[in-house]
């Protein structure tokens, strides 16, 4: 049991933090209009560890003028806080910011085994309470399990390409040739250096990726799911970022790695908890198919490049197409819609991606840095035209760096958008 006046100075110094916030100074982010400050449901920010889920959080309250009690479970005096102590937390919530306070914001609360039903007690009085996490399972499972459905999920991304803009003043709107040279620079440091908040200021980016590698590695996988073998954990971690947007290949990683199938499986699976990959399957109505085939991205594409012993290839094809796939899950997310790949024979070739309302595709996209040359020009076009036949969908887009324009193939229209257009204006529809 920790005490009550150390639990006391802890809360003491963090609300000295929340005073001294200015978030005049932090930029919008796309994900604050999913936030409900009425609702007696429980608003839950999710994402990888560093992606900015406390500092929205803090932004919203503030700028909506709510007084709220703070406490950051990630501060290393709360090390061994147990569900037991989180009522004396409370009592001392309410002693420094008064029994009046309607709105408590829990940062990092998966620390703290058993913390749902802490929440759930909290909503059942009337309490509004904001809640951040950076594991999947111990969030996610946990709410489905036990808040049944008393909760607004909200997934949290580093900046898209848009808020990169933002924050470093880069002209998104205007056609003149500076601007435009302003955009495309831009978007090369975007794709090299990536769009964690902390990272923008920071002049040592590798020490700050390598840190959270290790953090994520560590703190979010190893302690919460007992993994011995950290060694194999963080060579399978890295083997994934350097090869991100491949089919991932369980036998072959547990080959290289020394472990079993179910291990490799596992390590990849905590992996995704974790948010540092996201997997995309193949577009199959076989679920082994889907689990089999599955590829492996990378949150943030700033992880490729700032690390030590970094073999990432300088594909920028391939970079193109993780920061579309990204982009892909922040335009979905809140209309409900799935996404996958398709690729119909191992000869045929593939459409990056397919996103589903449900089993019914509405939407094919293709990602291709460079379609100058004929021969990747013809191939891209055929792969989104065929498949266009096969899953029944008009609705097809290929990205790359040229102009925007529409073309004619066998009867199908194809949009062909500059990939800096789709990202900045978001003008694919996504139905």
């Amino acid at each position: 049991m920790m005490s009550e006046k150390t639990i006391r100075i802890v809360l003491a110094e963090q609300r000295d933090y929340v005073n001294a916030c200015d978030c005049r100074k932090w930029i919008k982010r796309e994900e604050e209009s999913l936030f409900e400050f009425d609702s007696p449901l429980a608003q839950v920010v999710i994402g990888v560890r560093r992606s900015g889920k406390s500092t929205i959080c803090h932004k919203v309250l503030l700028e909506k003028g709510i007084r709220y009690a703070y406490v950051n479970f990630d501060d290393d005096r709360f090390a061994h806080l147990q569900v037991e102590d989180l009522n004396t937390v409370l009592s001392c919530i309410y002693q420094i910011y008064g029994t009046d306070i309607e709105y408590l914001f829990f940062d990092e609360i998966q620390n703290i085994e058993g913390w749902h039903l802490f929440v759930n007690r909290l909503l059942r009085t009337g309490l509004r309470v904001f809640v951040t996490g950076s594991n999947a399972r111990l969030l996610s499972g946990e709410l489905a399990t036990h808040l049944t459905g008393r909760y607004n999920e909200i997934h949290l991304f580093p900046f898209s390409f848009s808020e990169y803009c933002d924050f470093h003043c880069v002209d998104k709107k205007d056609e003149v040739t500076k601007a435009d040279a302003g955009r495309k620079r831009a978007f090369m440091e975007y794709i090299n250096d990536g769009g964690f908040p902390e990272m923008q200021w920071m002049r040592n980016k590798r020490g700050y990726v390598q840190g959270l590698i290790e953090a994520i590695v560590s703190k979010d996988i190893q302690k919460r799911f007992n993994i011995r073998n950290i060694g194999a954990l963080r060579k399978t971690a890295h083997h994934l970022i350097n090869n991100a947007c491949q089919e991932v290949n369980y036998d072959k990683l547990a080959e290289v790695f020394g472990l079993t199938g179910n291990t490799a499986k596992k390590y990849v699976d905590c992996l995704r908890q974790a948010f540092l990959v996201q997997l995309l399957s193949k577009y199959s109505f076989k679920s082994k198919e889907r689990i089999r085939n599955a590829k492996a991205y990378i949150v943030d594409a700033g992880l490729q490049n700032n690390r030590e012993n970094s073999f990432a290839p300088e594909n920028i094809g391939w970079r193109l197409e993780n920061v579309v796939y990204i982009e892909l899950l922040r335009r979905c997310a809140n209309d409900f819609l799935d996404i996958y790949y398709y690729k119909p024979s191992s000869r045929a070739k593939e459409v990056d991606f397919v996103v589903c309302n449900q089993s019914k595709a509405v939407l094919l996209i293709q990602v291709a840095y460079d379609i100058e040359n004929e021969k990747t020009f013809n191939r891209e076009v055929t792969a989104l035209v065929n498949a266009s036949v096969d899953l029944g969908c008009d609705n097809l887009y290929l990205i790359a760096f040229s102009e925007t324009r529409k073309i004619n193939i066998q009867g199908k229209i194809v949009c062909i958008q500059h990939a800096i257009e789709w990202l900045l204006h978001e003008s694919a529809p996504m139905h």
